[in-house]
């Protein structure tokens, strides 16, 4: 069964255009992982998934349920994580979670979930005075409640440490595995290559890729990354090796161990070479070099433009 289908999904402000028919089709048990840079279009998107927003035209159901004809229904079977959310004043961490379980008609425990997320110890202290951090965990909690078949998160790692990422990345691994599809926009590049069956890039309101990691390393010509430290690098050597066949991104890197500065290629496994002999026609000597295989985040680059 389908967990999300969009068919066309526009919306525009004015004369500003968020979203441009979207196509999107979401399978029931996978991870989907929703990307683009700030602007894109994703909590729209999202917004509109839980009618919040009223495209402008084309329709979006969850699992059959027409998101704004039957929006009822359609929320019926799902947990949201919206970005930006506020704890209620004057409610603690219990209460808050004591909410969701009422809204849902769930029987979870409080307790039991509060553990889970990790902020179980303040369980009875107001949320207002939480941590960034623990505000997240909490509505994550709340999100959680009820065993939802569709989770639906918006930047869930804001405000969380390194730990805290780590953590939800296996909440998410878990709930996965207990059969909920996962739909989950995120900025962090690498939490999403490590949990996502698919992924979808969104940039300027338009889907412009939706695939595997693999597929998309495919798409570029097998995504070599080509990691190059040269002397020194001089106005339009950038320019040089994108104009090499086969070369699909060129852009400067961390400095090696010892200074020098490194250039980051993404190319076909055909150009690696062709790269190297280009920069030493052109006056550059190359100290050292080494390929990689390409990161989502080099994917991210070449379908968006820029870096994170």
């Amino acid at each position: 069964m389908v967990a999300i289908d969009a068919d066309a999904v526009s919306k525009r402000y004015g004369t500003e255009t968020a979203l441009d028919r979207v196509d999107l089709e979401v399978k029931e048990g996978e991870t989907f992982g929703f990307l683009g840079p700030n602007g894109a279009g994703k909590s729209t998107f999202i917004n509109v998934l839980l009618d919040f927003v009223t495209p402008s035209q084309g329709d979006v159901e969850i699992f059959g349920h027409d998101c704004q004809r039957e929006g009822v229904a359609a929320r019926d079977r799902i947990g949201v994580l919206p970005e930006g959310y506020s704890v209620f004043e004057r409610l603690t961490g219990r209460q808050h979670i004591e909410y969701a379980i009422r809204s849902k008609d769930a029987d979870d425990d409080p307790i039991d979930v509060l553990d889970r997320v990790g902020i179980r110890e303040a369980a009875d202290r107001k949320a207002t005075g939480y941590s960034k951090g623990m505000a997240q965990r909490l509505v994550l909690g709340m999100a959680l409640v009820g065993q939802p078949d569709l989770l639906i998160l918006d930047e869930p790692s804001t405000g969380l440490d390194p730990n805290g990422a780590a953590e939800m990345r296996q909440i998410l691994r878990e709930e996965n595995e207990r059969g909920a599809t996962i739909f989950f926009s995120s900025h962090i590049l690498e939490q999403v290559e490590a949990v996502c069956d698919r992924v979808g890039i969104l940039q300027n309101g338009e889907l412009v890729a939706v695939d595997t990691i693999e597929g998309l390393r495919q798409s570029m010509g097998g995504g070599t990354k080509l990691v190059i430290t040269v002397d020194g690098l001089e106005n339009g050597t950038l320019e040089t090796i994108r104009g090499v066949e086969g070369v699909e991104t060129a852009v400067n890197g961390d400095e090696s161990s010892n200074g020098d500065p490194t250039i980051e290629v993404t190319c076909t496994n055909d150009a690696k070479m062709d790269v190297v002999v280009e920069l030493h026609g052109a006056g550059v000597d190359v100290v050292n070099f080494r390929t990689e295989e390409a990161s989502l985040e080099d994917m991210f680059i070449e379908y968006t433009g820029s870096r994170r």
